[in-house]
């Protein structure tokens, strides 16, 4: 098996021959309460000579049991897995949830597991994880079941900040609000967006700011608006500061989806169709829409010298 390795479901999932401590759960976001519990699994397999893994769903329960208004993650599969990975976990096992999956009870779900997973040593959840159909397994049950059948568990206690319980449903709040400052201080890393640079109307080399445009549509949007930002990518392993706008130009155009346009405070090194990431660091201001292009150039002008000021530009 290679390092960090992806896996579609436990029946494809082909593991060493080794001890495996596996952590369960979505992990929307996999932000500090999350890395506690994958943290004890990679410490585990790592002070027993087994393998770490995470064994997580696509897609979100919600889907299934109320697609008309499902939950909207704060990132794709793709993305969380590639954070995942980045804890140090030996492989990301991502199951479809599916109707099947959904019956199966609080008491069927052990043995489900290591009928898959055979040389199961260990598991690691949060100690709200909710398992089985109906959502009926507690934490209590699973740890009698583990016991029994020489499975040790453990479960790891919220993590909090600022007095409340960090969560997926916390950060989506302050996501959408606009607080991504507060969203990274939960995550524990910067919030980000991935996705290749798709061409554009070449709007903003006309009013003296050039952007990228961002081939980016989450299931969680946050705020429309103006952040500054840090923009990475593959011809450099340090990040541009930048400042970029989220949303529809209403200035501009009547759009229905909004866009991500990342304008760079220093020479741009990407190209259309080059994969970036642009990192949220604050939010500047709501997205407006101005009287003309005169009004909209001064502002963006503003933008840019207060993105400036953040990182010592002047």
């Amino acid at each position: 098996m290679n390092p960090g390795a992806q896996f579609d479901g436990l029946a494809a999932a082909a593991l060493p021959a080794r001890p495996l401590h596996l952590a369960i759960g979505m992990f929307d976001g996999v932000h500090l309460g999350h890395r506690a519990v994958i943290e004890a699994a990679v410490q585990s397999a790592r002070r027993s000579g087994g393998i770490a893994a995470v064994l997580t769903f696509w897609p979100h329960p919600s889907a299934l049991f109320r697609p008309e208004q499902p939950t909207r993650l704060i990132q794709d599969a793709a993305t969380r897995t590639r954070v995942l990975l980045a804890l140090g976990v030996d492989a990301v096992i991502t199951q479809p949830f599916t109707p099947d999956l959904a019956r199966v009870t609080a008491e069927e779900f052990l043995p489900w597991l290591r009928r898959h997973l055979p040389l199961l040593a260990g598991i690691f959840v949060g100690e709200n994880f909710r398992y089985g159909a109906g959502r009926r397994g507690e934490v209590a049950q699973l740890v009698a079941a583990a016991r029994a059948q020489g499975v040790s568990l453990f479960s790891a206690p919220r993590v909090s900040f600022d007095g409340e319980p960090i969560s997926s449903t916390r950060i989506r709040g302050l996501l959408e609000g606009g607080d991504v400052t507060a969203a990274n201080a939960l995550l524990g890393y910067t919030y980000f967006a991935t996705g290749r640079v798709a061409p554009g109307k070449r709007l903003g080399r006309t009013l003296g700011f050039p952007t990228l445009n961002l081939a980016w549509a989450p299931g969680l949007q946050p705020r429309r608006g103006v952040y500054v930002v840090r923009v990475a990518g593959p011809k450099r392993t340090t990040g541009v500061p930048g400042v970029a706008n989220y949303g529809l130009r209403p200035t501009v155009e009547t759009a229905t989806e909004p866009r991500l346009e990342a304008h760079l405070l220093g020479p741009c090194p990407f190209d259309t169709g080059d994969e970036i990431t642009v990192e949220w660091l604050r939010f500047l201001r709501p997205e407006m829409k101005f009287a003309g292009l005169d009004e909209l150039r001064a502002r963006i002008a503003s933008d840019r010298e207060q993105a400036a000021a953040d990182f010592s530009l002047h």
